[in-house]
């Protein structure tokens, strides 16, 4: 287990939360970490790395903010001899001041009080300095938003500074290894073929315009190209339906001088390119795309996903990924699919 404290800063991704980043958050960061042993080839593909879960506090010392607290499932991954750890992790948090049009209508980053968190950790890690204690010490990026499940939702991203102490409660590790690991090139497969529907509840930028479901669909090539990788290109339509509701919103009122034509379609099309980390049944999906259909203007013309995929049976898998546009959440997307 480790146990770190951190400070840091918010990033200003957009003017609209200045007001947010006068603060200098910090909190605590409790981990617990299962190592693997290399009883699965996986394992040793991979270094050998740990999973687990953890527990967060983040005081953004500001008073339109209160203080998040997050849970979420992580992996660490060691380079330069395990002294190195990358962490990613997924989970989910709460604020204790979330946005209220009368108590707090300052706080434009949080909108609801169950959040989605996502945080990446690197550090350099000591393991049995003293004895089963150890130091590790390095920066952290924490992302909290509800994916515009309810305006308003600029979300925060804090940079921080992290030191601590571990705890090892094993003795020193050792590793097994399977001595016929299949060839890197028995996992090279011909281009496969995936169909992915994704799903969720979003609201428009604009508080109280109302909650509607949207519908993506993603087409896309994949070629694998070893053990943990495969590359990615495809297309993606977007079926967002609380642009509708924007778009009537912009007709009349008009944002920034905008002049809106109240019959233009709300519906997007994306080409993208993206990259799938495979681990066990699970892996790691990350996609860049560009609109090349967005009648109206609304965000920029590049976007973002990052999500889970668990491969439930063979070729069939669900998941779970957010969609943004820089630092801004459009989507927590829950998907369903089939690799072919």
């Amino acid at each position: 287990m480790d146990l770190q404290f951190f400070r840091g800063n918010v990033y200003k991704h957009t003017p609209d939360v200045a007001h947010l980043t006068t603060g200098h958050p910090d909190g605590f960061l409790l981990s617990f970490n299962k190592k693997t042993n290399g009883s699965k080839d996986w394992h040793q593909y991979f270094n050998y790395p740990e999973y687990g879960f953890s527990i967060h506090t983040m005081d953004y010392n500001n008073k339109y903010l209160g203080t998040n607290y997050a849970i979420g499932a992580h992996f660490n991954f060691f380079f330069l001899k395990r002294h190195l750890m990358l962490r990613i992790s997924q989970g989910i948090g709460m604020t204790t001041n979330p946005y209220d049009k009368v108590t707090n209508n300052k706080n434009n980053a949080f909108g609801t009080k169950i959040l989605d968190n996502n945080y990446f950790l690197l550090q350099y890690q000591k393991k049995n300095l003293i004895g089963p204690i150890g130091l590790q010490t390095g920066f952290m990026l924490s992302h909290f938003s509800n994916g515009r499940f309810k305006a308003p939702n600029s979300g925060l991203n804090t940079f921080t500074f992290n030191i601590g102490l571990n705890y090892n409660f094993d003795k020193e590790q050792e590793y097994q290894k399977i001595d016929s690991l299949p060839d890197k090139k028995s996992f090279r497969e011909r281009v496969k073929y995936n169909v992915a529907f994704r799903t969720g509840i979003s609201e428009g930028p604009v508080v109280d315009l109302g909650q509607r479901q949207f519908y993506h669909i993603g087409l896309y090539a994949d070629k694998r190209i070893g053990r943990k990788s495969a590359l990615q290109l495809g297309t993606d339509v977007f079926f967002s339906r609380y642009l509708r509701d924007y778009i009537k919103y912009a007709v009349v009122a008009k944002p920034n001088g905008q002049i809106v034509d109240p019959n233009v379609d709300y519906k997007r099309i994306g080409v993208f390119v993206g990259h799938e980390l495979f681990i066990n049944k699970l892996s790691v999906e990350t996609q860049v795309g560009y609109y090349v259909y967005k009648p109206f203007d609304y965000e920029i013309d590049l976007y973002q996903r990052v999500g889970l995929k668990y491969y439930a049976y063979k070729n069939c898998f669900t998941g779970i990924g957010l969609k943004t546009h820089g630092g801004r959440a459009e989507a927590i997307e829950l998907t369903l699919g089939v690799r072919l």
